[in-house]
């Protein structure tokens, strides 16, 4: 199975050299079509052309001049990622390997559930954070994606739903692939861009979310460059403990971390940022931790996901008791959160929070380190 562009007669050492669309926002290629003289509300068109009708063919966008046509014909290509495998789970879930340009594969996952569709999508190449319960930040990390890489997940698995005619659609979009979003800053925020213009993929700001492990002046500057939702990957109450799970904690700890979110979305507002908490027996979910928890977000406005450790090879931890996770969810309830625990899905495709794991070459060093670590 594959989703891919129509074959094209342009040579592919002729497309290295010309622009590639799927990496402009509207802005960007405004700002380039007012460098060739054309009105830049062509962007809007072209964008629309792209990402609501998914046509991929200059020819094709019968609304622009002829002379336009021929610029972009001369100039630009449309070059996207592809779909080499899929995956179906039991429950309805599909995992895609997308193949990259030189060779890298990420992981997209698509669940459906009622009238809802979540797609979860890929912002690295691995990781280059090393939560020690991920399978993703055992793997290390090789480099960032483009813009065109991003978006083109969701491009291809609009594509395939279509293709498969099931009444499958998406109507959310989660930054909770491989990779930390953050840490990619621009492709990100040009891909959040496109998922919430009306002239692109339409989606509301409450269903559109970026996950991020907690780089405090990312943060602060995203809530100027965005309305889409905030996900903060917590699993502890304390810094001691948060930063033996989420190194990244010793660069900024649970002080600055919470102000941020703080400032985010001030208490008080109908948002809420959503804290995402990993249920590991024995080391985060004991009640003195739930309460702890409660105290810690004192202050933000704040709902929290409990999340069912999901198993992957090499993992040393083990997923807590269904009675500990809902009386440590009772404790918050009681405080007066919002806590809910996470159905887990796409388990038995390796398509679960947690499991995802692509096939490239590690820049870092730490899969050799985890492999050598786990035979000893």
């Amino acid at each position: 199975m594959s989703a891919s562009l129509p074959d094209s007669d342009i040579a592919a050492e002729d497309q290295k050299e010309r622009l590639n669309l799927l990496d402009f926002t509207e802005e960007g290629l405004g700002d380039l079509l007012q460098s060739w003289g054309e009105p830049r509300y062509r962007a809007r068109q072209i964008i629309q052309w792209m990402h609501q009708r998914r046509v991929l063919d200059v020819d094709a966008m019968t609304d622009l001049s002829k002379t336009l046509r021929a610029r972009l014909s001369e100039s630009v290509c449309f070059k996207l990622p592809e779909f080499s495998e899929e995956h179906c789970s039991r429950d309805g879930t599909r995992k895609w390997l997308c193949q990259l340009a030189g060779g890298p594969v990420v992981e997209t996952v698509y669940i459906p559930e009622g009238n809802r569709g979540t797609l979860c999508i890929s912002s690295q190449v691995g990781c280059a954070l090393n939560c020690t319960f991920c399978s993703t930040g055992r793997q290390g990390f090789d480099r960032n994606l483009s813009q065109s890489e991003i978006i083109g997940q969701v491009w291809l698995a609009q594509h395939r739903l279509a293709e498969l005619d099931a009444g499958n659609k998406i109507t959310n979009v989660v930054f909770m692939g491989m990779g930390e979003p953050l840490l990619n800053y621009d492709p990100v925020v040009g891909t959040l861009q496109l998922l919430l213009s009306d002239y692109a993929y339409g989606l509301s700001k409450y269903r559109v979310t970026v996950s991020t492990s907690g780089l405090v002046p990312q943060i602060n500057q995203l809530k100027n460059d965005t309305t889409a939702a905030l996900a903060i990957s917590l699993h502890a109450p304390n810094d001691e403990l948060r930063t033996e799970l989420v190194p990244i904690n010793k660069k900024y700890p649970l002080a600055m971390l919470i102000q941020a979110c703080r400032d985010y979305f001030p208490e008080g507002t109908s948002r809420h940022i959503m804290f995402e908490y990993v249920m590991l027996a024995g080391v985060n979910d004991q009640i003195p931790q739930a309460k702890a928890l409660a105290r810690l977000l004192e202050g933000v406005s704040a709902k929290i996901n409990l999340i069912p450790f999901n198993s992957h090879p090499g993992a040393r931890y083990t997923c807590s008791s269904r009675e500990q996770i809902e009386a440590f969810r009772d404790v918050l309830q009681k405080a007066g959160y919002i806590a809910t625990i996470r159905r887990t899905r796409g388990e038995d495709v390796d398509g679960a929070c947690g499991q995802l794991a692509g096939d490239f070459q590690d820049r870092t060093g730490r899969k050799v380190r985890w492999i050598k670590r786990d035979k000893n």
